[in-house]
């Protein structure tokens, strides 16, 4: 019994395969067949991917695996400021493109095409009269929303009693009192026009015009031509491009047009303002005000009446929206009172509610400023408006003094 086992053992030892183990079990017919299985672990199953695969088996490294996700991350932030900077980079140079294209004059809000013969420079000294289809004559502005200026204004006399003093309530809404029922008018003839834009991108806030009454046109024209020449009674082309010089020299436009409008000079005039787009009162006075504010005359800031005619503007214009193609008129008479008239009908409104007086100013020194605002000194509410200003006056002093300027502004100067 002790032998049959030995043998068995050698058997098996040296039976590695089931084939093996078959033969070995053929040649003992009495023992029975025996087969032999290799036990698998771990290492075992390791060891067999390895020779199955050709190559050894990667270990996680957490440390490597860190420095590639902190590398990931800041190529990640690298890559989105680069974009970022670029974007704003990008932005300012167009921003700064476009307002060297409109600084040229190039029309980006026109009505009229690039083919037609009014929009080439050769219309620069053309004198154009248009007609709306009730005949009047209107003045073109080149923006497609206000598109026309009236070029004659017809205005009753904007007077009234002083405001009354300011509410204890500064939400209230101002008193409005009507202009006056005798039905007399005055005619106002336009002088030129321009807008008004804000930012360093030049957002359209409105187109302003500046009207002088018709009769008060000789007074401005002898004023201005005796300024260049005491004994002339219209000027040359030289003389001419001399006066348009000092109307377009800060220092020296602030002072003749300060001098001109504390004598009275135009006696009657005003400011028509009209949105391009939807605004509020808040939004024109608060232009208006910082106006005044930075033209004010010396002393005046400790002035208790400057300052409270400087209150009575502010109260006007407590009111709520100006929807576009409104019409605001800041009016001067020969007081120098400012008369503050708003039109609110217009496109789109059902009940045509006309002109009506929002407020009346009577310290001559608040119109004052606001006129200078427009017409004088290094920087202006809308420059195109007080180059055009000018070529209009240019107009009136080619002119004998004493004839009524009847012609219309040139196209090219009114684009805006």
């Amino acid at each position: 019994m002790l032998l049959q086992r030995r043998t068995i053992g050698r058997t098996a030892g040296l039976a590695r395969s089931p084939a093996a183990a078959v033969t070995a079990a053929g040649s003992h017919s009495s023992l029975p067949a025996l087969s032999w299985t290799p036990r698998r672990t771990l290492f075992n199953r390791r060891r067999r991917q390895e020779r199955l695969s050709g190559r050894a088996i990667e270990t996680l490294d957490i440390q490597r695996m860190s420095e590639q996700a902190v590398n990931y991350h800041r190529n990640r932030r690298i890559f989105l400021w680069s974009g970022a900077i670029a974007g704003v980079v990008s932005f300012v140079y167009t921003a700064w493109k476009l307002k060297l294209e409109l600084e040229k004059g190039h029309k980006l809000d026109s009505n009229l095409p690039a083919s037609d013969p009014l929009a080439s420079p050769a219309a620069a000294d053309r004198k154009v009269v248009i007609h709306d289809d009730q005949g009047r004559e209107i003045v073109p502005t080149g923006n497609g929303t206000v598109p026309f200026f009236p070029r004659v204004l017809h205005l009753p006399a904007f007077t009234a009693p002083k405001s009354p003093a300011l509410p204890s309530d500064k939400t209230s809404q101002p008193l409005v009192v009507p202009p006056t029922p005798d039905g007399s008018t005055t005619e106002y003839t336009l002088v030129g026009l321009g807008l008004r834009t804000v930012t360093f991108l030049n957002f359209q806030v409105y187109v302003v015009g500046y009207y002088v009454a018709t009769s008060d046109i000789a007074a401005l024209q002898n004023a201005l031509v005796k300024k260049v020449n005491p004994l002339a009674t219209t000027l040359v082309p030289s003389e001419r491009d001399q006066l348009r010089a000092a109307l377009l020299d800060p220092a020296e436009s602030e002072r003749t047009w300060d001098a001109l409008l504390a004598s009275g000079v135009p006696a009657r005039s005003a400011f028509r303002v009209v949105p391009v787009r939807d605004t509020d009162f808040h939004h024109l006075r608060d232009g208006f005000v910082r106006a005044i504010q930075a033209r004010a005359p010396e002393g005046a800031a400790m002035d208790d009446k400057f300052g409270e005619a400087v209150r009575e503007f502010r109260t006007a214009f407590n009111r709520g929206s100006v929807p576009k193609q409104r019409e605001l008129l800041l009016v001067r008479d020969e007081k120098g009172r400012l008369s503050i008239a708003y039109d609110g009908s217009g496109p789109g409104k059902k009940k045509a509610s006309g002109r009506e007086v929002i407020g009346v100013i009577e310290d001559e020194r608040v119109s004052r400023t606001l006129w200078l605002n427009y017409l004088a000194g290094k920087k202006v509410a809308s420059e195109p408006a007080r180059t055009n200003i000018v070529e209009g006056i240019m107009g009136f002093v080619e002119r004998p003094v004493g004839t009524v300027a009847s012609q219309v502004l040139p196209v090219a100067n009114a684009n805006v």
